[in-house]
């Protein structure tokens, strides 16, 4: 038997993830093949947005409003891997134009979504106004996406006509799967994201092993990250640095996981000991409702992590950590006396509230700010961060003098060589990896290293591409 894989997103860039499975290529939507159980299907795996730096996330960008490249409602399934805006940012725009189909997810997932699509509806409608772009979805197809989610729990499978789905924990974020889809038994793996295992506070990405087919990530592709250590201690470093110039430490951060990891990892440090208490502010209240669905899901953390919840202690709060809810409070935090850690989003300084902080200390040279995440070409993070000494925020310029750091050993992507061993514990039966979500550089290098260190059949899609597989 044979399927046909479609790459309409996430091929030649990091992020809109659109994978498009087709069971059978002589699918049919009639009410009688539909019934029965070894029926074709049309399967989306992740439907997500492109970011890019049109706007705080890419909303006003045309590629993200205009059609999509299939017929919607022939689509009978989508497949969701996490609750990053890249993969799941276009759903509500997916059901607005037609979509009536099951989405599947874990739990967490589907917690993690609902709120996430609650702040792009704000973010798009500010971006609307300021720039006249139209809205991707309104709160009303939010409402109608979120009744046609069935949710799972890892290695709990499920059945799509006579394909059968298993979760994987992929190490990623809070709830975070590689969806692995077995017929006849013979195995195609999406992995979304893949974490930068071991965590602090996640279970290690788990194996892909036995997969024919793998359609992996590739964002750090080219790159190696610091060391769990080195990057703890460069974490305190930075600190200490603003700290001994009565300065401020400007983090921009995404409100789901790094924001979590972060102050995981302060915590810690405070309560070792290896870090004075420093006041710092957590000014995203996405970031606090996305931490309150940590505590819901403490059972998902790894061993380590759920200890500090069993000995009654909030891995997540320090007696120095300061929650701003309000704009008032967003906008007094200046006038705090420093040292200080100011933890706002956007990532990348795309959007919220960390825009407004970066006005007020971008230019003073005692400042620091530091990127802790991935940082898409042509956003206003990946701009500061690779040296431009003057930008625009929200129609202001901006002289930069504050210091620039980057630690990607925060990112929550694999890096090079962790990429190279998930790759390589597939075993002897993988037949082909197909490297997506990456910039062309690195989906090109990691692509040229599977094949030379593991002789792996390894291929770059391009955006439209179709595969047909041998499953």
């Amino acid at each position: 038997m044979s399927a046909k894989i479609t790459f309409h997103g996430g091929a030649g860039t990091v992020t809109g993830a659109n994978f498009l499975l087709d069971t059978d290529s002589t699918h049919s939507t009639s009410s009688v093949q539909a019934s029965s159980p070894q029926a074709g299907r049309k399967i989306l795996i992740d439907c997500g947005i492109l970011q890019s730096g049109d706007g705080p996330a890419g909303e006003c960008d045309v590629i993200n409003s205009a059609p999509f490249p299939y017929d919607v409602q022939d689509i009978d399934t989508l497949v969701v891997t996490h609750a990053h805006a890249d993969h799941i940012g276009r759903i509500p725009r997916l059901v607005r134009d037609g979509f009536r189909g099951a989405i599947h997810s874990t739990a967490a997932t589907k917690d993690l979504a609902a709120l996430m699509f609650g702040d792009a509806i704000s973010v798009m409608h500010e971006e609307a106004k300021r720039r006249g772009c139209d809205v991707l979805y309104e709160a009303s197809d939010v409402e109608k996406a979120l009744p046609l989610w069935d949710t799972h729990e890892y290695h709990e499978p499920f059945s799509i006509g006579d394909t059968s789905i298993d979760f994987l924990d992929a190490g990623h974020i809070l709830g975070a799967a590689m969806a692995k889809f077995t017929r006849n038994g013979r195995t195609i793996l999406f992995t979304g994201d893949l974490g930068n295992s071991p965590e602090p506070l996640l279970n290690d990405t788990e194996s892909p092993e036995g997969a024919n087919y793998i359609i992996m990530e590739s964002v750090y592709g080219d790159r190696l990250h610091e060391g769990r250590e080195e990057r703890r201690e460069r974490l305190r470093e930075c600190v200490e640095k603003v700290r001994a110039r009565k300065g401020v430490l400007l983090i921009p951060s995404f409100s789901l996981e790094r924001t979590q990891l972060l102050l995981f990892e302060l915590n810690v440090m405070i309560e070792e000991g290896k870090l004075a208490a420093i006041p710092v502010y957590l000014d995203a209240p996405l970031a606090i409702q996305v931490t309150d669905v940590f505590r819901k899901y403490k059972h998902l953390l790894n061993p380590a992590a759920q200890k500090h919840f069993s000995s009654g202690k909030d891995p997540f709060s320090f007696e120095s950590l300061k929650l701003t809810q309000d704009g008032e409070e967003s906008r007094a935090i200046h006038a705090a006396p420093n040292p200080k850690i100011i933890i706002a989003g956007a990532g990348m300084s795309h959007g919220g509230r960390i825009r407004a902080h970066e006005k007020y200390y971008l230019g003073d040279k005692k400042a620091m700010i530091l990127f802790v995440g991935y940082q898409v070409p042509g956003s206003l993070g990946r701009r500061i961060q690779e040296g431009e000494k003057r930008v625009e925020i929200d129609g202001e310029h901006i002289r930069i003098y504050a210091e620039r750091e980057t630690l990607s050993g925060y990112s929550g992507h694999a890096d090079r060589e962790q990429l190279l061993t998930f790759v390589e514990n597939a075993g002897e039966h993988l037949e082909r990896a197909f490297v997506t979500m990456g910039e062309p550089r690195s989906s090109s290098m990691l692509t040229q290293r599977l094949r030379d260190f593991l002789g792996v059949d390894a291929v770059v899609p391009t955006q439209g591409q179709t595969f047909t597989l041998d499953w």
